[in-house]
């Protein structure tokens, strides 16, 4: 992938991740992911539509998968596609926690492990700074 393209979808997203709404510099020194919204192999492609920004704890839990199972219906369903989905649409924010606000947001909540105790406790110290602000 050409630099070009990675520097395109890093301003895009105003180097956050697409997903959690983390911040590059709060991810410490790990760079971000520029990943495949639909995977290489189920035919996707490099074509900046199909590429978003993540962090890479969501982009190591999200893997190749395009759906996951809605904890509340029990039903696969399809994760959140930053590219055609709006972020505030399908989730919120409780206190430090992101919650699910449809099958979606639940399903790709539950998947990427936004809420495991390391996310939380940095948002929780983002928070502490007033500086939270993880909507689109």
């Amino acid at each position: 992938m050409e630099d070009s393209v990675r520097q395109l979808v890093r301003e895009r997203a105003g180097n956050r991740c697409e997903y959690c709404r983390l911040r590059q510099h709060e991810g410490a020194a790990i760079r971000f992911h520029v990943e495949h919204v639909r995977p290489r192999q189920h035919g996707g492609s490099d074509d900046p539509e199909n590429l978003a920004l993540a962090c890479p704890t969501c982009n190591w839990n999200k893997g190749p998968n395009m759906s996951a199972v809605d904890p509340e219906t029990d039903r696969l369903t399809p994760l959140y596609n930053p590219r055609s989905d709006r972020w505030k649409e399908h989730f919120g924010i409780v206190g430090v926690e992101i919650v699910g606000l449809t099958n979606v947001g639940r399903a790709t909540t539950r998947l990427l492990r936004m809420n495991d105790p390391e996310y939380v406790e940095v948002r929780r110290e983002i928070d502490s700074r007033g500086e939270l602000d993880v909507e689109d």
